[in-house]
Protein backbone atom coordinates (compact mmCIF):
# COMPACT_ATOMS: atom_id res chain seq x y z
CA UNK A 1 0.00 0.00 0.00
CA UNK A 2 1.45 3.35 -1.19
CA UNK A 3 2.31 5.83 1.83
CA UNK A 4 -1.29 8.19 0.22
CA UNK A 5 -3.26 4.62 0.52
CA UNK A 6 -1.89 4.73 4.12
CA UNK A 7 -2.45 8.52 4.91
CA UNK A 8 -6.47 7.86 3.51
CA UNK A 9 -7.05 5.17 5.77
CA UNK A 10 -5.68 6.50 9.09
CA UNK A 11 -7.82 9.44 8.62
CA UNK A 12 -10.95 7.24 7.72
CA UNK A 13 -10.25 5.71 11.03
CA UNK A 14 -10.03 8.76 13.37
CA UNK A 15 -13.70 10.15 12.05
CA UNK A 16 -16.03 7.51 14.18
CA UNK A 17 -14.08 7.75 17.11
CA UNK A 18 -14.81 11.70 16.89
CA UNK A 19 -18.38 11.03 16.09
CA UNK A 20 -18.36 9.14 19.36
CA UNK A 21 -16.98 11.64 21.35
CA UNK A 22 -19.26 13.88 20.31
CA UNK A 23 -22.47 11.79 21.09
CA UNK A 24 -21.70 11.39 24.44
CA UNK A 25 -20.79 15.07 25.32
CA UNK A 26 -24.42 15.59 23.62
CA UNK A 27 -25.68 13.00 25.81
CA UNK A 28 -23.89 14.29 29.20
CA UNK A 29 -25.52 17.89 28.27
CA UNK A 30 -28.92 16.85 27.93
CA UNK A 31 -28.76 14.61 31.26
CA UNK A 32 -27.08 17.85 32.65
CA UNK A 33 -29.98 20.12 31.25
CA UNK A 34 -32.21 17.17 32.80
CA UNK A 35 -30.87 17.91 36.47
CA UNK A 36 -31.07 21.36 36.33
CA UNK A 37 -34.91 21.21 35.53
CA UNK A 38 -35.37 19.16 38.23
CA UNK A 39 -33.80 21.44 40.30
CA UNK A 40 -35.75 23.77 39.71
CA UNK A 41 -38.95 22.32 40.14
CA UNK A 42 -37.86 21.67 42.80
CA UNK A 43 -36.85 25.11 44.51
CA UNK A 44 -40.21 26.65 43.25
CA UNK A 45 -42.25 23.27 44.82
CA UNK A 46 -40.31 24.62 47.90
CA UNK A 47 -41.01 28.15 47.27
CA UNK A 48 -44.67 27.79 47.10
CA UNK A 49 -44.35 25.63 50.26
CA UNK A 50 -42.50 28.66 52.09
CA UNK A 51 -45.81 31.17 50.67
CA UNK A 52 -48.55 28.90 51.88
CA UNK A 53 -46.89 29.04 55.55
CA UNK A 54 -46.33 32.38 55.33
CA UNK A 55 -49.86 32.87 54.80
CA UNK A 56 -50.96 31.24 57.42
CA UNK A 57 -48.79 32.64 59.63
CA UNK A 58 -50.42 36.44 58.51
CA UNK A 59 -54.24 35.31 58.97
CA UNK A 60 -52.96 33.84 62.41
CA UNK A 61 -51.34 37.44 63.10
CA UNK A 62 -54.66 39.30 62.04
CA UNK A 63 -56.88 36.76 64.18
CA UNK A 64 -54.79 37.60 67.45
CA UNK A 65 -54.93 41.25 66.58
CA UNK A 66 -58.95 41.18 66.35
CA UNK A 67 -58.56 39.41 69.63
CA UNK A 68 -56.54 42.14 71.23
CA UNK A 69 -59.28 44.57 69.89
CA UNK A 70 -61.63 43.07 71.57
CA UNK A 71 -59.89 42.52 74.62
CA UNK A 72 -59.21 46.22 75.01
CA UNK A 73 -63.36 46.91 74.20
CA UNK A 74 -64.61 44.60 76.88
CA UNK A 75 -61.55 46.54 79.31
CA UNK A 76 -63.40 49.64 78.33
CA UNK A 77 -67.08 48.71 79.25
CA UNK A 78 -65.94 47.18 82.31
CA UNK A 79 -64.18 50.78 83.31
CA UNK A 80 -67.15 52.18 82.08
CA UNK A 81 -69.96 49.83 84.59
CA UNK A 82 -67.62 50.30 87.13
CA UNK A 83 -68.06 54.33 86.83
CA UNK A 84 -71.91 53.82 86.38
CA UNK A 85 -71.56 51.83 89.24
CA UNK A 86 -69.80 54.61 91.82
CA UNK A 87 -72.53 57.26 89.92
CA UNK A 88 -75.48 54.85 91.10
CA UNK A 89 -73.83 54.62 94.60
CA UNK A 90 -73.62 57.97 95.03
CA UNK A 91 -77.04 58.43 94.33
CA UNK A 92 -78.20 55.99 96.32
CA UNK A 93 -76.42 57.73 99.24
CA UNK A 94 -78.11 61.05 98.60
CA UNK A 95 -81.31 59.43 98.61
CA UNK A 96 -80.60 57.72 101.90
CA UNK A 97 -79.64 61.30 103.25
CA UNK A 98 -83.19 62.79 101.66
CA UNK A 99 -85.42 60.01 103.39
CA UNK A 100 -83.71 60.66 106.96
CA UNK A 101 -84.69 64.32 106.54
CA UNK A 102 -87.88 63.17 105.31
CA UNK A 103 -88.40 61.34 108.39
CA UNK A 104 -87.16 63.71 110.68
CA UNK A 105 -89.95 66.49 109.13
CA UNK A 106 -92.80 63.68 109.55
CA UNK A 107 -92.64 64.22 113.34
CA UNK A 108 -93.15 68.21 112.99
CA UNK A 109 -96.20 67.16 110.64
CA UNK A 110 -98.07 64.88 113.34
CA UNK A 111 -97.54 68.13 115.66
CA UNK A 112 -99.47 70.11 113.18
CA UNK A 113 -102.14 67.76 112.36
CA UNK A 114 -103.27 68.26 115.96
CA UNK A 115 -103.81 71.65 114.95
CA UNK A 116 -105.22 71.23 111.94
CA UNK A 117 -108.01 68.42 113.70
CA UNK A 118 -109.15 71.53 116.02
CA UNK A 119 -109.41 73.77 113.03
CA UNK A 120 -111.84 71.08 111.25
CA UNK A 121 -114.01 70.36 114.42
CA UNK A 122 -114.78 74.22 114.87
CA UNK A 123 -115.21 74.30 110.99
CA UNK A 124 -117.56 71.43 111.13
CA UNK A 125 -119.55 73.54 113.65
CA UNK A 126 -120.04 76.36 111.39
CA UNK A 127 -121.19 74.27 108.79
CA UNK A 128 -123.97 72.86 111.06
CA UNK A 129 -125.38 76.14 111.35
CA UNK A 130 -124.99 76.70 107.47
CA UNK A 131 -126.99 73.48 107.55
CA UNK A 132 -129.82 74.53 109.06
CA UNK A 133 -130.15 77.41 106.91
CA UNK A 134 -130.38 75.51 104.10
CA UNK A 135 -132.86 73.50 105.45
CA UNK A 136 -134.95 76.58 105.85
CA UNK A 137 -134.53 77.43 102.00
CA UNK A 138 -135.25 73.97 100.98
CA UNK A 139 -138.85 74.36 102.82
CA UNK A 140 -139.06 77.97 100.56
CA UNK A 141 -138.24 76.06 97.55
CA UNK A 142 -140.61 73.34 97.94
CA UNK A 143 -143.23 75.76 98.95
CA UNK A 144 -142.24 77.70 94.97
CA UNK A 145 -142.40 74.08 93.47
CA UNK A 146 -145.89 72.98 94.49
CA UNK A 147 -147.26 76.28 93.07
CA UNK A 148 -145.11 75.66 89.78
CA UNK A 149 -147.33 72.67 89.75
CA UNK A 150 -150.53 74.21 89.97
CA UNK A 151 -149.27 76.11 87.08
CA UNK A 152 -148.08 73.16 85.19
CA UNK A 153 -151.68 71.57 86.25
CA UNK A 154 -153.14 74.42 84.51
CA UNK A 155 -151.17 73.88 81.65
CA UNK A 156 -152.08 70.13 80.96
CA UNK A 157 -155.48 71.10 80.84
CA UNK A 158 -155.30 73.69 78.41
CA UNK A 159 -153.16 71.22 76.52
CA UNK A 160 -155.62 68.28 76.90
CA UNK A 161 -158.26 71.38 75.18
CA UNK A 162 -156.09 71.89 72.09
CA UNK A 163 -155.39 68.19 71.67
CA UNK A 164 -159.16 68.09 71.25
CA UNK A 165 -158.93 70.84 68.90
CA UNK A 166 -155.91 68.96 66.96
CA UNK A 167 -158.21 65.88 66.75
CA UNK A 168 -161.03 67.66 65.20
CA UNK A 169 -158.52 69.62 62.61
CA UNK A 170 -157.02 66.11 62.03
CA UNK A 171 -160.68 64.83 60.87
CA UNK A 172 -161.22 67.52 58.81
CA UNK A 173 -157.99 67.30 57.08
CA UNK A 174 -158.47 63.69 56.33
CA UNK A 175 -161.88 64.46 54.98
CA UNK A 176 -160.09 66.88 53.12
CA UNK A 177 -157.42 64.33 51.57
CA UNK A 178 -160.29 61.87 50.99
CA UNK A 179 -162.33 64.21 49.15
CA UNK A 180 -158.84 65.55 47.16
CA UNK A 181 -157.63 62.09 46.28
CA UNK A 182 -161.13 61.42 45.17
CA UNK A 183 -160.72 64.12 43.01
CA UNK A 184 -157.36 63.79 41.54
CA UNK A 185 -158.59 60.02 40.91
CA UNK A 186 -161.52 61.75 39.01
CA UNK A 187 -158.66 63.69 37.16
CA UNK A 188 -156.71 60.74 36.46
CA UNK A 189 -159.91 59.45 34.53
CA UNK A 190 -160.13 62.11 32.30
CA UNK A 191 -156.98 62.25 31.30
CA UNK A 192 -156.72 58.56 31.12
CA UNK A 193 -159.55 58.79 29.01
CA UNK A 194 -158.32 62.09 27.07
CA UNK A 195 -155.06 59.72 26.38
CA UNK A 196 -156.71 56.52 24.95
CA UNK A 197 -158.94 59.46 22.78
CA UNK A 198 -155.53 60.74 21.72
CA UNK A 199 -153.58 57.44 21.20
CA UNK A 200 -156.38 56.01 19.45
CA UNK A 201 -156.96 59.33 17.04
CA UNK A 202 -153.18 59.16 16.76
CA UNK A 203 -153.35 55.55 15.32
CA UNK A 204 -155.88 56.55 12.60
CA UNK A 205 -153.55 59.22 11.42
CA UNK A 206 -150.44 57.85 11.29
CA UNK A 207 -151.91 54.02 10.00
CA UNK A 208 -151.41 50.70 10.92
CA UNK A 209 -147.21 50.63 10.22
CA UNK A 210 -145.04 48.87 11.79
CA UNK A 211 -142.30 51.24 12.98
CA UNK A 212 -145.52 52.96 15.15
CA UNK A 213 -146.81 51.18 18.20
CA UNK A 214 -148.43 50.91 21.06
CA UNK A 215 -146.78 49.90 24.27
CA UNK A 216 -148.55 50.60 27.62
CA UNK A 217 -149.14 53.97 28.25
CA UNK A 218 -146.64 55.36 25.47
CA UNK A 219 -146.71 55.78 21.68
CA UNK A 220 -143.45 54.50 20.24
CA UNK A 221 -141.77 55.48 17.12
CA UNK A 222 -138.84 54.18 15.98
CA UNK A 223 -136.10 56.33 15.44
CA UNK A 224 -135.56 55.74 11.83
CA UNK A 225 -138.74 57.26 11.31
CA UNK A 226 -137.47 60.75 12.00
CA UNK A 227 -133.65 60.46 11.87
CA UNK A 228 -130.70 59.17 9.99
CA UNK A 229 -128.09 56.78 11.69
CA UNK A 230 -126.01 59.26 14.31
CA UNK A 231 -128.26 62.59 13.48
CA UNK A 232 -130.34 64.59 15.44
CA UNK A 233 -132.38 65.92 12.31
CA UNK A 234 -135.36 65.19 11.66
CA UNK A 235 -136.21 63.87 7.73
CA UNK A 236 -138.56 64.52 5.79
CA UNK A 237 -140.53 61.61 6.11
CA UNK A 238 -140.20 62.14 9.89
CA UNK A 239 -141.58 65.82 9.61
CA UNK A 240 -144.30 64.86 7.65
CA UNK A 241 -145.65 62.58 10.86
CA UNK A 242 -144.84 65.19 13.11
CA UNK A 243 -147.13 67.61 11.41
CA UNK A 244 -150.07 64.95 11.69
CA UNK A 245 -149.07 64.52 15.54
CA UNK A 246 -148.70 68.56 15.92
CA UNK A 247 -152.19 68.88 14.41
CA UNK A 248 -153.74 66.34 17.23
CA UNK A 249 -151.71 67.64 20.12
CA UNK A 250 -153.11 71.18 19.31
CA UNK A 251 -157.07 69.73 18.95
CA UNK A 252 -156.05 67.81 22.21
CA UNK A 253 -155.33 70.78 24.02
CA UNK A 254 -158.69 72.73 23.32
CA UNK A 255 -160.55 69.65 24.32
CA UNK A 256 -158.91 68.79 28.03
CA UNK A 257 -160.21 71.41 30.44
CA UNK A 258 -157.69 74.16 31.68
CA UNK A 259 -157.96 72.70 35.11
CA UNK A 260 -156.22 69.41 34.58
CA UNK A 261 -152.42 70.10 34.34
CA UNK A 262 -151.01 68.05 31.61
CA UNK A 263 -147.94 67.20 29.51
CA UNK A 264 -146.56 64.96 27.20
CA UNK A 265 -143.25 63.98 27.22
CA UNK A 266 -140.79 63.25 24.39
CA UNK A 267 -138.45 60.52 25.18
CA UNK A 268 -135.59 59.81 23.37
CA UNK A 269 -133.77 56.34 23.27
CA UNK A 270 -130.77 54.76 21.92
CA UNK A 271 -129.10 51.05 21.26
CA UNK A 272 -126.16 50.01 23.78
CA UNK A 273 -123.50 49.88 20.77
CA UNK A 274 -121.05 52.87 20.75
CA UNK A 275 -122.18 56.57 19.30
CA UNK A 276 -120.65 57.02 15.75
CA UNK A 277 -120.63 60.83 14.48
CA UNK A 278 -118.15 61.80 11.92
CA UNK A 279 -118.48 65.34 13.17
CA UNK A 280 -118.15 64.40 16.76
CA UNK A 281 -120.87 66.77 17.86
CA UNK A 282 -122.32 63.36 20.09
CA UNK A 283 -119.94 62.50 23.28
CA UNK A 284 -122.17 59.48 24.10
CA UNK A 285 -125.90 58.46 23.48
CA UNK A 286 -127.54 60.53 26.83
CA UNK A 287 -126.24 63.56 24.06
CA UNK A 288 -127.80 61.74 20.99
CA UNK A 289 -130.94 60.89 22.61
CA UNK A 290 -131.63 64.19 24.11
CA UNK A 291 -130.69 65.35 21.40
CA UNK A 292 -133.33 64.09 18.99
CA UNK A 293 -136.07 64.77 21.75
CA UNK A 294 -135.64 68.43 21.60
CA UNK A 295 -135.22 68.15 18.22
CA UNK A 296 -139.44 66.76 18.06
CA UNK A 297 -140.33 69.29 20.81
CA UNK A 298 -138.99 72.58 18.91
CA UNK A 299 -140.50 71.07 15.76
CA UNK A 300 -143.86 70.49 17.50
CA UNK A 301 -143.44 73.74 19.06
CA UNK A 302 -142.95 75.44 15.31
CA UNK A 303 -146.50 73.45 14.54
CA UNK A 304 -148.39 75.44 16.84
CA UNK A 305 -148.45 72.96 20.20
CA UNK A 306 -148.00 75.45 23.35
CA UNK A 307 -144.25 74.99 25.05
CA UNK A 308 -146.30 74.82 28.55
CA UNK A 309 -147.22 70.96 27.23
CA UNK A 310 -144.37 69.58 26.42
CA UNK A 311 -141.06 68.35 27.82
CA UNK A 312 -138.00 66.79 26.39
CA UNK A 313 -135.82 63.53 28.25
CA UNK A 314 -132.95 61.62 27.01
CA UNK A 315 -132.80 58.30 28.57
CA UNK A 316 -129.64 57.05 26.15
CA UNK A 317 -128.95 53.21 26.14
CA UNK A 318 -130.43 52.69 29.72
CA UNK A 319 -134.14 52.29 29.39
CA UNK A 320 -134.12 49.17 26.27
CA UNK A 321 -137.67 47.58 26.22
CA UNK A 322 -135.95 44.41 24.00
CA UNK A 323 -133.14 42.50 25.87
CA UNK A 324 -130.71 40.97 23.33
CA UNK A 325 -127.83 41.70 20.97
CA UNK A 326 -129.84 41.12 17.75
CA UNK A 327 -130.24 43.81 15.23
CA UNK A 328 -133.87 43.22 15.78
CA UNK A 329 -133.38 44.43 19.09
CA UNK A 330 -131.38 47.00 18.41
CA UNK A 331 -134.06 48.96 16.48
CA UNK A 332 -136.71 48.31 18.68
CA UNK A 333 -134.60 49.71 21.70
CA UNK A 334 -134.00 52.97 18.80
CA UNK A 335 -136.79 54.65 19.38
CA UNK A 336 -138.87 58.20 20.24
CA UNK A 337 -141.81 57.89 23.14
CA UNK A 338 -145.07 59.81 23.76
CA UNK A 339 -146.00 59.83 26.74
CA UNK A 340 -149.24 61.77 28.01
CA UNK A 341 -148.89 62.70 32.14
CA UNK A 342 -149.27 65.01 34.55
CA UNK A 343 -147.60 67.72 35.17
Amino acid sequence: MSARGRRVAARAEYWPSFVDVLTNLLLVFVFLLSIFALMQFLLSREVSTQDEVMNRLNAQIAELTELLALERASTGEVSENIVTLEASLSAAETERDRLRGLLDSQSDVANSAGDRVAQLTAALEDESQISQRALSQVELLNQQISALRRQIAALEDALNASEVRDRESQTKISDLGRRLNVALAQRVQELSRYRSDFFGRLREILGDRPDIRIVGDRFVFQSEVFFETGSDEIGAEGLEELDKLAAAIVQLNEEIPADIPWVLRIDGHTDKRPITNPDGRFRSNWDLSAARAISVVQHLIADGVPTNRLVAAGFGEFQPIEDGETEEAFGKNRRIELKLTER
